[in-house]
């Protein structure tokens, strides 16, 4: 059950407060003067979850100034604990100013029931939110700190998505197992391969690529396992393969759907013996691989199909790394963005929400060649919409008029009017043109922590 601190030297008015409270299943601490009540927020600072206060205390008194130091007392103390002023005498300019510093409401005496009880309830809310937002970024700040005691290859992310994948492959890159990598392509499967690499047992080995569907299917066998002089038209002389390169190290195999029946019996035989022979050639070749493979393919579907071997897909997916299409990590897109433009070059507003609003099928590759383009074309070192040459759907935040997106504060906007309020919620709002709320919306919607 949440709770109500009342500080207020009338009792009447505090049991009033007290009674109203309960009904609506919120308990309540009564406090007679400002000292009493500092000194149940230290003793149950934790349990307090909302303060209401009287402006004035003593009987000659109508200025408010010993509400105002009170005030000031426990922003000072807990300055995430949302303050209620109450008083029979209203002074507009010493509200605005208070409400400015951070008060959550200021309503006069006698007040309105309904009202009252509806502010705490919404105080209540916002306040049960924030702290599980600052949960929330606690245990992503947490993630990133186990994260960094592994070698992440320069990896730039900043999605739970993508963090999820990356935290799985640094878990059983020491595993000497296959992977199978899946995903859209462009998505960056063979930069989670490296990092497999990177943290393997065989990170000091080499790490060889082959992009299977970059290659005639026929020659795909001679460059996993090598070929004699004479195997095929035109090879002169004798080859090493992708296997012998790869011998105490990592061998990432991409789109490994596109590997013919012939080559799949011959890559399962390796990964169960570790044994093959070149092609033209009858000399069995021994080594020790670890095999990381990828692929955009429904390959339970060409199982079905007849076009990959079922016994080579187990053998594979050991441990499957779904690496989502850039689309289901909105969190990645602008990291990768400023990433892509290096430090000389900024994106303004207009061109984030354009990238934000882009559906990117392409994917990371993509983003990388729109931020290419945007550099050799922009004039100046500020990227706006037209130097993205996205389409027309995406440019849209850019438009002339009154849309939301021209209203709406980014995130960048308002982290600097927090700083400029020194964290103060309701003058970065008021700096912003917003209501209290509807700042604590766009925070909790952009995942900003309350500073």
């Amino acid at each position: 059950m949440p709770t109500v601190l009342i500080i207020d030297d009338n009792a009447a008015v505090a049991v009033a407060l007290e009674v109203l409270f309960s009904l609506h299943d919120i308990d309540a601490l009564r406090a007679a003067s400002p000292d009493e009540g500092l000194a149940l927020l230290d003793q149950q600072g934790a349990r307090i979850d909302l303060v209401v206060q009287d402006m004035n205390f003593s009987a000659d008194t109508t200025s408010g100034e010993e509400g105002v130091a009170l005030f000031r007392a426990i922003r000072k103390r807990h300055p995430d604990l949302p303050v209620i002023l109450l008083t029979a005498w209203t002074h507009l300019d010493a509200a605005v100013d208070l409400i400015k510093a951070g008060a959550a409401d200021y309503l006069a005496k006698p007040w309105d029931d309904q009202r009252l009880v509806a502010t705490v309830r919404n105080l209540l809310e916002l306040g049960q939110a924030n702290r599980a937002l600052n949960q929330h970024r606690s245990d992503e700040l947490r993630g990133r700190r186990e994260l960094e005691r592994y070698n992440l290859r320069n990896m730039v992310w900043n999605d739970p998505a993508t963090e999820r994948v990356i935290a799985l492959a640094c878990q059983v890159a020491r595993a000497d197992v296959p992977v199978l990598i899946t995903g859209p392509n462009g998505t960056g499967k063979e930069r989670i391969a490296d990092i497999i690499q990177a943290n393997s047992a065989v990170r000091e080995g080499p790490f060889v690529v082959l992009n299977c569907g970059a290659l005639p299917s026929e020659l795909i066998e001679a460059e996993l396992f090598g070929a004699d002089a004479g195997a095929y038209t035109g090879a002169a002389k004798a080859r090493e393969g992708k296997f012998e390169a790869a011998d105490g190290g990592t061998l990432f195999l991409d789109e490994i759907g596109n590997l013919p029946l012939a080559g799949q019996m011959k890559l399962l035989r390796v990964l169960e013996t570790g044994r093959f022979e070149r092609l033209g050639s009858n000399r069995e070749r021994q080594v020790q691989v670890r095999v990381i493979s990828a692929t955009n393919a429904d390959l339970p579907a060409m199982i079905r199909a007849g076009t990959f071997r079922e016994d080579l897909y187990y053998r594979l997916n050991v441990i499957e790394l779904r690496l989502p299409p850039l689309a289901e990590r909105p969190g990645d897109i602008l990291p990768l963005a400023r990433h892509f433009l290096g430090p000389e070059r900024h994106l303004r507003p207009d061109a984030e929400a354009a990238l934000l609003a882009h559906g990117w099928p392409g994917n990371v590759r993509e983003l990388k060649n729109v931020m290419a383009r945007a550099s050799l074309l922009a004039q100046s070192a500020a990227i706006s919409v037209p130097d993205l040459g996205l389409p027309a759907a995406s440019a849209a935040p850019q438009a002339s008029g009154h849309g939301a997106t021209e209203q709406e504060p980014d995130r960048d906007a308002i982290a600097s009017a927090l700083q400029r309020a020194n964290g103060v919620v309701a003058q970065a709002a008021a700096d912003l043109g917003l209501s209290r709320q509807a700042l604590y919306r766009r925070m909790e919607r952009l995942g900003i922590a309350r500073p």
